[in-house]
C-alpha cells in the first residue's frame, strides 16, 4: 500500500475523530433555534432621536451654568429641533466669552449669531456619535435586564440601521418577558405649565389649547396620562401641557426598587445620580408650588406638585400593581434606555410547536436520505455503497462543524442538512457519470477512475462555490433562520466536496490498492 493512500486515510480518520469530539454530547454542543426550541423572536428600532433630544438639553443647561459663572446671568434657552437650539440674551459683546464657553464645554457643536439669538447647532459626527452610542447602549441595557429575568442562552446583537435582534429561546413566560422588552421604560422628569400645580389634568387637548389662546408653544407639549380603576382597567385619559426641557432623565437614576407609599399603593423608590441630583435640586427648588411630570415612555404617569427641593431621591406613582412595579424597578435598575424602542418584527414559538417541527423534520430528513440511498444503490450497484458511505460521513461532518463553531440548529437549518445530501450525492453522480463515460471509451479501470475524479472537479468546484457564495450573501445580510440555513448550507458545501473529492477517492484507491489488476466495475 503506498504512502499516499496511508497519509490520506490518517487525514480522513483525523476529521472524522474531530467531528465526533467537536459534536458529542449532542444536546451539550449544539443548541437548538428558537423555531424548535421555542421562545421569542424580537427585531427592536432604537429611536435614537431620543438620545438626541436628551444630549441636546443636557448640553443646553451646561451652557447656562457655565455662562452664569461667567458673569451671563439672562440667558434663555430654546430646543429648535432634535439637534438644535437657539439661546437669547447675549449681546453681541458676549460672542467671545460664548466661543470659549463652546469650545471648552461644547466641543460637538458649532453657532452663529443670528441678530439678536445665537443659534447652536450639533456637528455631524457628533450627531453619529450619539446614534451610535444610544444603539449600543439600548443593546447593552436589554442584555442587563435579560440578564436578570434569567433567560438561558439569550442571543442579544446589534444588526445594522439602528435595529437590535433579541433571541430567547425556551421561555416559560412569554407575556412577562414581552412585556418587559417592550417597556422601554424611557423615563424623564419635565416641568407642567397646565395645570401648572400638576394634578389630575385636562380633560382634552382642545382644554389645554383654549388655556393657551387656540395655539401651543413651541416649547411645550401635550401628553396623555392613563386613568384606570381599582381593577386597573383603562378608563379615559387626562393631558397636560409639559415642556419639552427635560429636568432629568433615567440616564441621572442610580437606583431604583418596589416600595410602598402613604396609602401602602406600590410604588418605586428612586434615588439620583450625583451629577443629577444637582439639576434635579436646582430645577424642583426654583420651581415650588409648579407640577413636576413623570414620564414613561412618551406618557406621563404622575405629575405631584412641588413642594419642596428634592436633590437625592423620590418616589414614582401610577396605579401599578405589585408585579409592574417589580418590572418596572428591574427595567430602571437594569439601566434606563438612552432612547425609546419600537417593535418592527415579533414571533412566539411555543415548546409543543418545536417539538412538532423537530419530528417533521427527522422524518423529512429520514425520508429523503432513504430515497436518495435508495437511487444510488440500483443506478451506480456496489459503487453507489462508496457514495452513501461519503454521504454519512458528509452528514456527520455538518453535525461536527456546527458542534465546533457553536452553530444553531434551526428548522431551514434542517432543510439546509437535507439539501446538502442532494448536493454530496450530486457530486457522486457526476464523477460517476465520468468513470461510466472512460469505460465506456475503453479504458482500464484504474485508468477510467482517475480520469473521472480529474474531469468532473472542475464542475464540482463551480457549482459548489457559487451556493457557498450566495450562502455567504444570506448570513451577511439575513437574520435568524435565514442564517441558521446559511451556515448550515456553507458547512454542508465544504463537507461534501471534502467527501466527493478526498473520501470517494480514497475509497476507490484502496479497492485498486487490494485488487491489483481489477478488470470491471460495478457501476
Amino acid at each position: 500500500m503506498n504512502r499516499s493512500l496511508v497519509w490520506r486515510g490518517a487525514l480522513i480518520l483525523a476529521v472524522v475523530a474531530a467531528s465526533i469530539f467537536a459534536v458529542y454530547p449532542p444536546k451539550e454542543k449544539i443548541s437548538l433555534g428558537l423555531d424548535l426550541r421555542g421562545g421569542m423572536h424580537l427585531v427592536l428600532q432604537v429611536k435614537t432621536e431620543d438620545a438626541l433630544r436628551a444630549e441636546t438639553d443636557g448640553d443646553m443647561e451646561r451652557l447656562v451654568q457655565q455662562a452664569a459663572e461667567d458673569g451671563l446671568t439672562a440667558l434663555a434657552t430654546q430646543r429648535t429641533g432634535d439637534d438644535r437650539f437657539a439661546v437669547r440674551g447675549a449681546p453681541p459683546t458676549s460672542d467671545a466669552v460664548i466661543a470659549k464657553l463652546a469650545v471648552d464645554f461644547l466641543p460637538g457643536w458649532s453657532w452663529q449669531r443670528q441678530g439678536d439669538r445665537l443659534v447652536f447647532a450639533m456637528t455631524p459626527e457628533n450627531r453619529a456619535a450619539i446614534r451610535r452610542l444610544a444603539v449600543t447602549q439600548a443593546k447593552t441595557t436589554i442584555d442587563n435586564r435579560i440578564n436578570q429575568f434569567g433567560v438561558a442562552e439569550p442571543v442579544i446583537a446589534e444588526i445594522g440601521n439602528e435595529r437590535i435582534l433579541v433571541q430567547l429561546p425556551g421561555v416559560d413566560d412569554p407575556d412577562r418577558v414581552r412585556r418587559l422588552i417592550k417597556n422601554t421604560a424611557f423615563l424623564e422628569f419635565r416641568l407642567t405649565e397646565l395645570p401648572r400645580e400638576g394634578g389630575g389634568g385636562f380633560d382634552s387637548r382642545e382644554a389645554i389649547l383654549a388655556q393657551l389662546g387656540g395655539r401651543l408653544p413651541e416649547n411645550l407639549e401635550i401628553l396623555p396620562r392613563d386613568e384606570r380603576d381599582e381593577q386597573g382597567r383603562l378608563t379615559g385619559q387626562r393631558y397636560y401641557a409639559v415642556r419639552k426641557q427635560r429636568v432629568i432623565t433615567g440616564r441621572d437614576l442610580k437606583n431604583a426598587r418596589p416600595g410602598l407609599g402613604q396609602m401602602n399603593e406600590p410604588v418605586v423608590n428612586f434615588t439620583v445620580s450625583a451629577s443629577g441630583s444637582e439639576l434635579f435640586g436646582r430645577a424642583t427648588g426654583d420651581n415650588i408650588g409648579r407640577g413636576l411630570a413623570i414620564i414613561l415612555d412618551g406618557k406621563v404617569v404622575s405629575a405631584p406638585v412641588i413642594n419642596a427641593r428634592i436633590t437625592d431621591s423620590g418616589i414614582i406613582e401610577g396605579g401599578f400593581t405589585q408585579k409592574e412595579v417589580e418590572d418596572l424597578s428591574t427595567v430602571l435598575r437594569s439601566g434606563a434606555l438612552p432612547a425609546g424602542i419600537v417593535t418592527l418584527e415579533e414571533r412566539t414559538v411555543g415548546p409543543s410547536l418545536g417539538r412538532d417541527a423537530i419530528e417533521k423534520g427527522l422524518k423529512a430528513g429520514l425520508i429523503g436520505t432513504v430515497l436518495v440511498v435508495l437511487y444510488i444503490l440500483v443506478v451506480y450497484n456496489l459503487s453507489g455503497v462508496n457514495a452513501v458511505l461519503a454521504l454519512a460521513l458528509n452528514v456527520l461532518l455538518v453535525f461536527g462543524g456546527l458542534g465546533f463553531f457553536g452553530g444553531t440548529l434551526t428548522l431551514p437549518g434542517i432543510a439546509g442538512i437535507i439539501l446538502t445530501i442532494g448536493m454530496a450525492v450530486d457530486a457522486n453522480v457526476l464523477i460517476f457519470e465520468r468513470i461510466r463515460e472512460e469505460l465506456r471509451a475503453g479504458r482500464t479501470v484504474k485508468s477510467a477512475i482517475q480520469l473521472g475524479f480529474e474531469k468532473a472537479l472542475s464542475s464540482i468546484v463551480d457549482s459548489n462555490l457559487t451556493t457557498l457564495i450566495a450562502a455567504l450573501f444570506l448570513f451577511q445580510f439575513g437574520t435568524g433562520p435565514i442564517r441558521g440555513f446559511a451556515v448550515t448550507v456553507s458547512i454542508g458545501i465544504l463537507a461534501s466536496m471534502f467527501t466527493a473529492i478526498v473520501v470517494s477517492r480514497w475509497m476507490f484507491d484502496l479497492i485498486l490498492a487490494r485488487r491489483h489488476g481489477l478488470q470491471k466495475l460495478s457501476i
